[in-house]
């Protein structure tokens, strides 16, 4: 650990992820998401491990949810992403999809939160817009940022690098982010590995 003028600069992972300071961001562990991933069950039990280890040592930890907006106030580009996700050529034929009270929506049970968890509602793919995240990070003390969750390559990296923008240390569990897609999983945490601090379950535990 430096001083340098007013900062405080953290020089290796244990320093990072001083319980004191870190919280722990489960990334839309959702059943829709959880059930659809490449490796489940080996995704389930790491953040689970991070998840018992959080909660022993006081750290906070934070939910985010995928909550849609009411269709009539999707912008034109997130009505054509979802057209992509669920092939369709109109709108009106787009299923439900994380509809609030449905399975699809639920945290998985393996990851249930604890009463004293921050359940997260966003709409967006970053943790910060539209959302009350940094005010929450700013009056606990945070500064570092653990990162886990569905999809690596899209919501995870996203928030990851804004976190950086926002001057917290965004640490990327690597092998407690997944996605649908291997390769694109694989891609971003060699991007990210740029960028962030990429650290396996075992590393920071």
């Amino acid at each position: 650990m430096k001083r340098f003028g007013n900062a405080v600069i953290f020089e290796n992972l244990k320093e990072m992820v001083d319980p004191a300071h870190t919280a722990l961001v489960l990334w839309d562990c959702q059943n829709a998401l959880v059930d659809n991933i490449f490796n489940t069950g080996e995704f389930v039990g790491n953040v689970g491990r991070l998840l018992e280890a959080a909660r022993g040592r006081g750290v906070p930890v934070v939910y985010t949810l995928i909550t849609p907006l009411p269709q009539g106030y999707l912008s034109a580009f997130r009505t054509f992403q979802m057209m992509k996700r669920f092939g369709v050529d109109d709108p009106s034929k787009m299923p439900p999809f994380m509809q609030p009270g449905s399975s699809q929506a639920e945290v998985h049970a393996a990851l249930a939160p604890a009463e004293e968890d921050v359940l997260l509602n966003k709409h967006s793919a970053s943790i910060f817009f539209g959302t009350y995240f940094e005010q929450l990070m700013r009056s606990r003390g945070i500064t570092t940022l653990l990162f886990t969750g569905i999809a690596t390559e899209y919501g995870v990296e996203h928030s990851a690098r804004e976190a950086g923008i926002r001057d917290f240390y965004p640490v990327v569990v690597s092998d407690g982010v997944s996605s649908q897609d291997r390769e694109m999983h694989e891609t971003a945490l060699k991007v990210m590995q740029l960028i962030c601090i990429v650290a396996s379950t075992d590393e920071v535990l």
